[in-house]
């Protein structure tokens, strides 16, 4: 049996997402949900370049919620919408689909409609759902651990049209106990996809933690990996670093959830 997926975005990284999805063989995107009517009633798939039909595009605006979600049900829904999204489908966790959203900026009020949510199904929340970047977090803050008394500065790199600090930056930030005003750098020049570094100053060496992505499907291959993971999960808020297993280096993390996280 295929992983059926609903996805709600149809961007820049959003088609990116469904490309990486429809090119998974252990997947199947049922549908898309995108806030505008544009490409309403066609198939993805067909936009993205494949010869078949896949992934039904609908427009937020014509659908009826609870009936949508109850013909239309799939094992999880993936959003890399907008944070105004996080209210919209409260009704599909009614059939036991589970979440994974990798938005970046939700508001208190949103992030808790999120944790309303995990009452109810399995929800994965991370602002940047790359394998990489959670690697770098828990890379960095086994760094601290050895070094607690190097400086840290982080530093993020976007395209320049991105407004605000990076929502993974701001994670990063608070994962390691920083000030978010004084140790965040951000950089917006051309074309950037994403990238960011953590830089620990010692008195006779400099120590950087990198991590970029080239591509925005490295945020399909993310998704894809966390809504595989979370097939096995019963209700709760859960993280991608706990998706890679990598929380299991530290005893006391083992049983922690993601109710610690913020909303960015």
């Amino acid at each position: 049996m295929k992983l059926t997926i609903g996805l709600f975005g149809f961007g820049k990284t959003g088609s990116v997402v469904a490309n990486e999805i429809i090119k998974d063989l252990d997947c199947e995107l049922k549908w898309v949900i995108r806030k505008s009517s544009i490409h309403e009633g066609t198939f993805a798939s067909r936009h993205l370049g494949f010869d078949h039909d896949e992934g039904l595009i609908y427009s937020m605006n014509s659908i009826v919620s609870d009936k949508f979600f109850s013909e239309n049900r799939v094992d999880v829904i993936i959003d890399f919408s907008t944070a105004s999204a996080a209210g919209e489908y409260k009704d599909a966790v009614k059939y036991g689909t589970r979440i994974v959203s990798a938005i970046s900026d939700y508001s208190q009020n949103e992030f808790e409609q999120i944790n309303e949510l995990s009452k109810h199904t399995a929800v994965l929340y991370s602002p940047n759902i790359t394998l990489g970047v959670n690697f770098l977090i828990e890379a960095s803050k086994l760094l601290q651990n050895i070094v607690p008394t190097a400086d840290i500065e982080i530093v993020e790199e976007h395209f320049k049209e991105k407004k605000g600090v990076s929502g993974t930056a701001l994670r990063i930030a608070e994962d390691l106990g920083l000030d978010k005003e004084k140790h965040i750098n951000s950089i917006r020049v051309g074309g950037i996809i994403g990238k960011h570094e953590v830089v620990f100053g010692l008195p006779n060496q400099t120590i950087r933690i990198v991590h970029e992505s080239h591509n925005r499907g490295a945020f399909g291959q993310g998704a894809i990996f966390a809504a595989k993971w979370i097939m096995t999960k019963g209700k709760g808020m859960y993280s991608m670093e706990q998706a890679l297993s990598l929380v299991m280096s530290r005893p006391d993390a083992r049983s922690e959830r993601a109710e610690n996280i913020s909303p960015q």
